[in-house]
């Protein structure tokens, strides 16, 4: 089982390779359409890597609810926890 830290490690990795994002920018409080521009194509792209990572698949409703990393972080650590 994963930590958080590196579930969040794992997940600034991913999130700075698929969306080339400076890493230093990707912090638990960083708003994913605010302060990393990512739009609605990028979040289908945040969906598959949060399900490569989970291997499971990602609901609609919680992947719309999504605002920050932070939120991002929570997801996949209750989808590891399940």
């Amino acid at each position: 089982m994963m930590t958080r830290d590196q579930i969040f490690e794992e997940l600034k990795r991913t999130m700075s390779e698929t969306f080339e994002i400076d890493p230093s920018a990707i912090t638990t409080e960083a708003r994913l359409v605010d302060d990393l521009d990512l739009d609605s194509i990028d979040g289908v792209d945040m969906a598959v890597r949060i399900q490569d990572l989970t291997g499971k698949r990602v609901d609609e409703k919680d992947l719309r609810s999504l605002q920050t990393v932070g939120n991002v972080l929570d997801l996949i650590e209750n989808m590891l926890l399940d």
